[in-house]
């Protein structure tokens, strides 16, 4: 058994809490990154920037740790490394947790999303590695609030932050 069947990452927002279990055997080197990531506190002081209801909410890039504006980066940062593409079987409804990437299917860093709602469409082209197993409340309030005009009007007004992004043992 590897540590990822018996480990959860709680991600701790002003919302509440959202936590997260994995698939192992479905995307293993997917979910030790994240995990790793997050023990070294990689996620925290990090915002959801980009939220879409009915969609996802996603999060993970540490440019949003700067303040909005600087360069326009945010959405584009991640760990320094990629990791590669392990497309897999995992539907991706409502909960399920999946890496974000750019064009190349093997750039996942630290880029990730929580759907909100069914993307099936997503199937297969981005790698599912895990899901909400509590905050499903924290992913409604997140995803549902109001964005900025303009572009996809997909910025929150208010990004919401991981104050912390907790390793533990289920």
């Amino acid at each position: 058994m590897t540590e990822a069947n018996t480990t959860r990452v709680r991600l701790t927002t002003p919302h509440g809490d959202m936590v997260v279990e994995f698939f192992p055997d479905k995307a293993p080197n997917h979910v030790e990154n994240f995990i790793s990531l997050a023990r070294k506190g990689f996620y925290d002081g990090t915002k959801f920037h980009r939220t879409i209801p009915g969609f996802m909410i996603q999060g993970g890039d540490p440019n949003t740790k700067e303040p909005e504006g600087m360069g326009n980066r945010w959405g584009t940062g991640g760990p320094g490394h990629s990791v590669n593409a392990e497309f897999n079987d995992v539907h991706h409804a409502r909960g399920v947790l999946s890496m974000a990437r750019s064009q190349d299917p093997n750039s996942a860093g630290s880029q990730f999303f929580v759907c909100h709602g069914d993307a099936g469409f997503l199937d297969g082209q981005y790698t599912a590695f895990g899901q909400l197993c509590e905050g499903d409340d924290v992913l409604e309030k997140i995803a549902t609030a109001p964005c900025k005009p303009g572009g996809e009007g997909s910025a929150p007004v208010e990004p919401v932050e991981i104050t912390k992004a907790t390793v533990e043992e289920a």
